[in-house]
Formats: C-alpha cells, structure tokens, sequence
C-alpha cells in the first residue's frame, strides 16, 4: 500500500526481526479489510497519521462492528464471572470435571428467549472451575 510507509513502523520498533514484519503485515491486512473500510478512508483522508497507525494496537483499528462485539462478548464475560461468585446455591448434586468434588454453587438465568430453558451458571467451591449448561 502506497500510503503505508514502513519508514514509521521502523522507528517505532527500531529493528526489521519478526515483530516489525508482523506488524507491517498486520496494517496492510487490517488497511485491506473489506469489513473495515472506515480505517482505509481515515487514513487516506489524514484523518490518521502515518506515525499514528504505525503504533496503533488491534484494538484501536479494528471497526466499529468488531468493537462493538468485542464489547459485548466481555461484558458478558463479565456478567458470567460475577453471577458465578455472588450469592448463588450451595449443591452437592453437581460434580466438577475438573477435580471431581461435589462442592458447588449455582445460579440459573434467563439468558435466552422466554420459551428457552435458563442458562445454568456453576462455580465450583473446591478448584474454581467455571462451566454453564442449559
């Protein structure tokens, strides 16, 4: 690509071993991406620096879409992560495949559709083994 000089990526990493052709690879292939067009027009409008996209991280070029799914996915990891360890029911009817103990806390939510069963969450108390079931 005409407008990605390798220039500024050279004085970013100061050398031409792996990670300075990763990362002159990974702008071309994030500038080329199809699914995110809006990069390629900020970068030809300069709305992007050159400096600036040759440190920016995955993060910071990946498109709005891609943000946004990403967002989701945490915040739902997130919500996981926390439905486990708040409250929940103590149950010796659950086994971890993990360890193999029966000490385990549950909690069960309508994740899904109403006319879907509940997303049972469980945490168990022994190794801290995390798994859901429907």
């Amino acid at each position: 690509m005409w407008f990605l000089s390798p220039t500024h990526i050279y004085q970013e990493v100061r050398a031409t071993d792996l990670k300075y052709k990763n990362r002159v690879r990974s702008r071309i292939s994030n500038l080329k991406d199809p699914k995110n067009p809006g990069l390629r027009k900020n970068v030809l409008a300069g709305a992007i620096e050159l400096q600036r996209i040759a440190s920016m991280t995955a993060e910071e070029m990946a498109s709005d879409e891609l943000k946004q799914l990403r967002n989701t996915m945490t915040q739902e990891a997130i919500r996981e992560h926390q439905m486990a360890k708040t409250g929940g029911t103590t149950t010796d009817l659950l086994q971890c495949g993990k360890c193999r103990k029966k000490n385990c806390t549950y909690n069960q939510v309508q994740t899904r559709s109403a006319d879907e069963p509940m997303t049972t969450f469980v945490l168990c108390n022994e190794c801290g083994n995390r798994w859901k079931f429907c």
